[in-house]
């Protein structure tokens, strides 16, 4: 069986919480999806283009991995 999992949050800025959390998914599921969300009512510090961009190069060695907003 194919098991995926959906990850969301704004991850502004990413932390090693955030990643310790999508390796220990990795072991899990057969695919993780990152959803970087845009939430109008925070003030991040990081447009979304950047936060997906931030995650994509801190999670480009997991292959199970995939970042979307």
């Amino acid at each position: 069986m194919y098991t995926k999992a959906i990850y969301p949050g704004t991850f502004d800025p990413v932390t090693n919480g955030h990643i310790d959390i999508i390796k220990r998914a990795c072991r899990i599921f057969d695919k993780i999806i990152v959803a970087v969300a845009d939430n109008k009512d925070k003030n991040t510090m990081f447009d979304l283009q950047k936060r997906v961009e931030l995650m994509k190069k801190a999670t480009r060695n997991l292959e199970k991995v995939e970042v979307a907003s």
